[in-house]
């Protein structure tokens, strides 16, 4: 089931995403439920809620008939906390 999700959002989704120097992650699907996060200018776009829910979630759901909901994952990733971590660690800040 990944990969037909990733096959829509390379065909379907990131081209338009892109347009806008934008694009989406693949955060988990469990339980037909698919948890995403748009990267680039479209992770502080106002207009991501609707993004997600407009575009996104019909063309999966369309698609993919198992997947029954799509969410926007918002917040800092743990990837770039500890990224961060890293970074004032090696200047001697904590």
């Amino acid at each position: 089931m990944r990969d037909q999700i990733e096959n829509i959002l390379n065909e379907k989704i990131r081209p338009s995403l892109a347009l806008h120097s934008g694009n989406v992650k693949v955060i988990s699907y469990t339980g037909g439920v698919l948890r995403v996060r748009l990267t680039g200018r479209c992770s502080g776009c106002p207009s991501a809620t609707l993004t997600t829910e407009e575009f996104i979630k019909s063309e999966i759901m369309e698609s993919l008939p198992e997947v029954k909901d799509v969410i926007l994952v918002t917040g800092v990733s743990d990837e770039l906390i500890n990224t961060a971590k890293a970074i004032l660690a090696g200047r001697g800040v904590a």
